[in-house]
């Protein structure tokens, strides 16, 4: 069953790091890399408050936030040699944070990320254990389940060098990604014309 494949993800063995050592492993390992980067992000709420413009949207300010989006330069984070491809799962309607989020993978996918959103709907197969992990792969034997807490903020990582797990993985992610839209027409249609979110259903 193709939801085996997560579900191997969530019992094999792996590394734990905590954020510090994860982030300096990963983007250690992000700047070498040739070739493609999957990023595969589940959950519809994260915890950001190191992120000025995400401070912003929960504090009710939703054009401040917007134009922090606007000011900033995403091309900068781009590795130089990989292409990141990050398959973006949404549920509707959109929590207050994949409102915010939308608007800034859009803003990403402008300055040269690829991203690429797609309904819940086509996934729920995949999901018979619990919602797809939040995953990053690099190469065939190198992979990361990105962690968060209960609130969905950052706690590190676990990385898994196990190929079987892996390619699997990559295979199903890729052909995900194949039937799913690009973040600026999805954005243009149907988050655009939203009004500001709500700020009392953000989870506290």
């Amino acid at each position: 069953m193709p939801g085996d494949a997560f579900e191997h993800v969530r019992h094999t063995a792996g590394v734990t790091l905590p954020v510090r050592d994860y982030q300096t492993e990963f983007y250690g390992h992000l700047r070498s890399h040739e070739g493609v980067v999957w990023k595969l992000e589940r959950a519809q709420h994260f915890h950001e408050p190191d992120v000025p413009s995400w401070t912003a949207m929960v504090n009710g300010d939703w054009d401040r936030a917007v134009a922090l989006i606007r000011e900033s330069r995403f091309a900068g984070d781009l590795p130089p040699r990989a292409e990141l491809r990050r398959l973006r799962v949404v549920e509707t309607p959109l929590t207050p944070y994949m409102q915010w989020e939308i608007v800034l993978l859009a803003a990403r996918t402008r300055a040269g990320e690829r991203v690429r959103v797609l309904p819940a709907e086509y996934v729920r197969h995949l999901e018979c254990g619990g919602p797809l992990p939040e995953m990053l792969i690099l190469r065939g034997d190198l992979m990361y389940e990105v962690l968060y807490d209960e609130i969905g903020a950052h706690t590190g990582g676990r990385r898994i060098t196990d190929p079987t797990v892996i390619e699997p993985c990559a295979r199903i992610i890729a052909d995900l990604y194949g039937r799913a839209e690009d973040v600026i027409a999805y954005h243009d249609r149907e988050v655009a014309p939203l009004p500001p979110p709500e700020v009392s259903r953000i989870p506290s």
